[in-house]
């Protein structure tokens, strides 16, 4: 049975990569039919973190949890366009079962906000978690963020630039590390499409790209690629980590060979983890400075 769910599932993958994760069915259909890692679960529903209808959040902790587990925030993508997080439950289990206590927020979507609208709501969502996290496991001065797409922007963007999480009362130094998958990170000028309707409006451009704010005291940061991949190119990554390498501050960057924008996110799932090593290089590195003591650097942000 599984390994026909596991077809299944390849199938409405396929659709997906065709559609460039913009459209909701294909990827509800592939949760919703494929294998999940067993060492995660869904332990609260919609919780509420702000005042927006889309402010809700779900939490995943491991089965076999222990006290004060890391904690990681995942932010999807979809061109800050669409998107839900009933759709990445498959992701929520896989990083569970990996020991981290994993929150999947909602966040407002374009056209009813743009720039910055989408960062105050993750920031939101992190302030949350230093609040209620311990009451499921979770350790809230051990969070780290992650994301794909435009969720990895969002991540990357909380991370980098510390004023959101400090205007949401979230003091900075709690983010021990981010991860990006396929994230855009420097890519300017805007183009006709996304990227101008979303940050056109913005006063200051160079304020809408992480890049921007990779300094000495930047967290440490897994940023990973596909090498075929067309809608978010490879140079975002390069560029980012070439630029936090420069100012010291620990990178893994890793281009996949042959996997395009999805196949970052797919890779994640039980039925494609054969794509390459995402879960474990991404899981691995985040544990790694979720455990260690902030360094001097971090200390001083």
């Amino acid at each position: 049975m599984t390994r026909i769910l596991t077809v299944v599932a390849g199938l409405f993958a396929l659709a997906l990569g065709a559609l460039g994760l913009s459209a909701c069915s294909p990827l509800a259909l592939f949760d919703a039919l494929g294998p999940r890692d067993g060492g995660g679960r869904l332990a609260l529903k919609d919780a509420v973190y702000g005042s927006d209808p889309r402010a809700k959040l779900d939490v995943f902790v491991p089965v076999a949890a222990a006290n004060r587990a890391p904690v990681l925030v995942f932010f999807y993508g979809g061109s800050w366009k669409s998107g839900a997080k009933e759709d990445y439950a498959f992701v929520g289990q896989a990083l569970a079962a990996q020991g981290f206590v994993t929150v999947m927020p909602d966040y407002r979507l374009y056209p009813a906000v743009r720039f910055p609208a989408f960062l105050d709501d993750g920031a939101a969502a992190v302030a949350w978690v230093r609040d209620n996290i311990a009451a499921l496991g979770g350790d809230p001065n051990r969070i780290v963020l992650a994301g794909h797409s435009a969720g990895a922007y969002n991540a990357a963007m909380l991370g980098l630039d510390s004023r959101y999480l400090r205007r949401a009362g979230v003091d900075p130094k709690a983010i021990r590390a981010v991860a990006g998958l396929s994230g855009p990170y420097d890519f300017l000028p805007l183009d006709e499409g996304t990227a101008r309707e979303v940050f056109g409006e913005a006063p200051d451009k160079a304020a809408t790209q992480p890049i921007t704010f990779a300094g000495p005291h930047s967290p440490p940061a897994f940023l990973a690629t596909g090498e075929a991949d067309t809608i978010v190119r490879p140079r975002n990554t390069q560029n980012l980590a070439a630029r936090l390498r420069a100012v010291r501050v620990p990178v893994q960057e890793r281009v996949y060979p042959g996997l395009d924008h999805a196949d970052t996110l797919l890779a994640l799932s039980v039925a494609f983890r054969s794509k390459a090593p995402a879960l474990s290089e991404m899981t691995a590195f985040l544990r790694q400075y979720a455990e260690e003591r902030p360094s001097v650097s971090a200390a001083r942000r």
